[in-house]
């Protein structure tokens, strides 16, 4: 991931819906393992990644429950029965993987716009980091927890939880902050 400022914006936005974390950004760059590229989709398979990001995890965090990792990617991921995916998490564990390839809106045939680029990564960390908070999909459309199957229903849905995500959220934040 090369730029900054992105990486800046979404650690900014992290901050602001978990203000009571902190948040760094590493320059270390992991490298995609090979087995994850499907040559037939031309898509990267999600889970062997995040398996990376895992291993990176577990050799790099001390064993606080807030110690988690979000890897950035510009790939096409994919997880298996799904035709792509913003991101995925390890439920309750310590890794997490976004990808900005179809939160551009140039993938859509739109013009380049960064606020609407970080506002779509900020949604979809947030969301990634709540499955490793423990959170499940919710089904309030505009909780940040609410599943996406599509870029509209990411756009439409807001950067924070809802009340009852919030709660288990600021609950687990008590019970290990």
């Amino acid at each position: 991931m090369e730029d900054r400022d992105l990486l800046s914006s979404i650690k900014k936005g992290l901050s602001e819906v978990f203000p009571w974390s902190t948040c760094s950004v590493s320059m270390e760059t992991l490298p995609i393992p090979k087995k994850a590229y499907n040559a037939f989709r031309r898509q990267y398979l999600s889970t062997i990644l995040l398996q990376s990001i895992g291993e990176y995890a577990a050799r790099s965090l001390d064993n606080k429950a807030f110690n988690k990792i979000l890897g950035v990617t510009e790939v096409d991921l994919y997880a298996l029965g799904l035709n792509f995916i913003f991101g995925e998490a390890q439920l309750q564990g310590k890794a997490a993987i976004i990808s900005l390839y179809r939160l551009r809106p140039e993938f859509y045939g739109e013009p380049p716009n960064r606020n609407l680029l970080v506002e779509r990564a900020v949604k979809e960390a947030v969301h990634e980091i709540g499955h490793t908070l423990g959170l499940r999909h919710c089904p309030a459309s505009s909780c940040v927890m609410h599943f996406s199957l599509h870029i509209g229903m990411t756009d439409r849905k807001g950067r924070d939880f809802c009340r009852i995500c919030r709660l288990r959220i600021d609950r687990f934040a008590k019970q290990y902050g």
